[in-house]
């Protein structure tokens, strides 16, 4: 992926995103562990091998920042962490980056449940899609949602993302096949940039 495109920061006020790090590991970590009840229902899981399929396993801390800094060189992902005052707070990966005729992606994030409903994961979607579409040259961006999720829904529609419907059964989330709502944008729907939307719509939302 070429310059300014990745690796960069981005950052509006308290909130930062930055390219997954290696040396994240112990931080990362203790966030983790201290919401997986909090983020269980909403993680991706791994399904069950079918017959004569791969035994797939999750992956180690290094493993996945391999991984995604692999796929980010290669132009296909964007993975980043969240900062919030400084502090490791969350994850934001902007995935399946597919160009061509295409030019599209999809965003996936979680947040400590601490810093939930302070403006972090909006703030910190906002500075990704317009990343994506003003640096990247990406044209669309898609988040896929759990029906059940509403504090995830509540980012989107603070956005202002469109609701395109019901995808039945498409990921493996908490050990089933689990139904997601699509929500996307173009960049023609925020030519003014989207977190420039989100700054002048957050005064009539919760923060």
């Amino acid at each position: 992926m070429n310059s300014p495109s990745w690796p960069v920061e981005l950052t509006d006020k308290d909130i930062t995103l930055r390219p997954i790090k290696m040396r994240d590991q112990r931080a990362w970590r203790e966030v983790n562990r201290r919401n997986r009840d909090w983020l269980r229902p909403w993680e991706a899981t791994i399904p069950p091998p079918t017959a004569g399929g791969p035994l797939v396993h999750r992956p180690t801390y290094r493993q996945m920042v391999r991984h995604l800094r692999a796929e980010a060189s290669a132009g296909r992902m964007l993975p980043f962490v969240i900062e919030y005052q400084g502090r490791l707070v969350g994850q934001l990966t902007v995935a399946g980056i597919t160009w061509g005729s295409m030019c599209s992606g999809h965003v996936g994030y979680w947040v400590d449940e601490s810093v939930a409903g302070r403006g972090v994961m909006p703030t910190a979607v906002a500075l990704a899609v317009d990343h994506c579409f003003r640096s990247v040259g990406l044209h669309r961006i898609e988040v896929c949602i759990r029906p059940e999720n509403t504090p995830s829904r509540r980012v989107v529609e603070k956005l202002g993302f469109r609701d395109e419907g019901l995808r039945p059964r498409y990921l493996h989330i908490d050990g089933a096949w689990r139904d997601h709502l699509v929500f996307a944008l173009t960049a023609e729907e925020v030519p003014e940039g989207l977190l420039y939307r989100w700054h002048q719509a957050r005064p009539r939302h919760t923060a």
